[in-house]
């Protein structure tokens, strides 16, 4: 039970200055597999099946490479703190063992070693991976500047991921399906993002969902719907303005992740730009600034 095994790469990078440090002190040994539980705290919800018996295929051939890390419950078992994705693989190919480390963690470091595991080494829809920053946000009261770097992203990935959560409920869900299930993409959220008026986003996402609107033709519908009058009355406006400036609006809107609006014409005029919190401000600065 207490075999020791050679340690895996890419742990001590989880958590930089602290997780790093607990597994170079910690000693790899063999847990049984049907001992190990989920994490309370883990982000992931889903896990694909096809890529779970690939995973099971190869730790077959060539075992559990990497070692989990997993913390004492205190019971008899142990909470998988970063490695589901292999311990449900590793069941599948009818392991009994697995090497793992063993850790004392507090219920936040848990938690933020489980967060950052999963950003940065799973495909996490945009949801789930909004979600984990907010948590992660929440749990360590980090700033979004300060997340970034905890995690390795930069600002504007976090910022433009945290106001996916901003969507409704149901929006949220068609961008967890996922285009190739006839939900949203990351850029269809955006586009509906940037509609101001809740009635007229969701009309909007029904034509996205209905129609099947490519992420292009829902960011040019964004302008015409951001002209109905703020009081809903009247139809959608014709828009008589120079083609150029129509595009270079779209391009703005896409670029920004915001309602933009250009009024002028080709020689001058002026750009509205719009911002709905001091983070969103800071967010736009830093996209044109960058």
């Amino acid at each position: 039970m207490a075999r020791k095994t050679g340690l895996g790469r890419g742990l001590e990078a989880l958590i930089p200055g602290g997780a790093g440090n607990a597994v170079q002190q910690g000693s790899v040994i063999q847990l049984a597999v049907d001992k190990l539980i989920p994490n309370p705290g883990q982000p992931r919800k889903n896990f694909d099946e096809a890529e779970l018996q690939e995973l099971a295929a190869s730790i077959t051939e060539h075992g559990v490479i990497v070692p989990i890390i997993a913390a004492d419950a205190g019971d008899g078992t142990y909470i998988i703190i970063a490695g589901e994705r292999r311990t449900r693989a590793a069941r599948l190919a009818g392991l009994e063992e697995i090497p793992a480390i063993v850790r004392d963690y507090t219920d936040q470091t848990r938690q933020e070693i489980a967060l950052i595991e999963n950003i940065q080494r799973i495909d996490l829809n945009p949801i789930e991976e909004a979600a984990a920053y907010k948590n992660l946000m929440d749990f360590s009261r980090l700033s979004q500047e300060e997340l970034a770097a905890r995690v390795g992203k930069n600002r504007s990935t976090v910022a433009n991921a945290l106001r996916l959560l901003k969507l409704p409920a149901d929006m949220q869900k068609s961008l967890e399906q996922g285009v190739e299930n006839g939900g949203l993409s990351p850029g269809h959220a955006r586009a509906l993002l940037a509609v101001t008026d809740k009635k007229l986003r969701e009309k909007l996402f029904k034509e996205i969902t209905g129609k099947g609107l490519s992420v292009r033709e829902a960011e040019k519908r964004v302008t015409a719907l951001n002209a109905v009058p703020a009081d809903g009355s009247g139809e959608e406006k014709a828009i008589k303005r120079p083609p150029e400036i129509i595009d270079m609006e779209e391009k703005f809107i896409e670029k920004l992740g915001t309602k933009v609006t250009v009024e002028g014409g080709l020689e001058k005029g002026k750009i509205h730009i719009e911002y709905y919190s001091m983070d969103d401000l800071d967010r736009l600065y830093e996209i044109i600034s960058g």
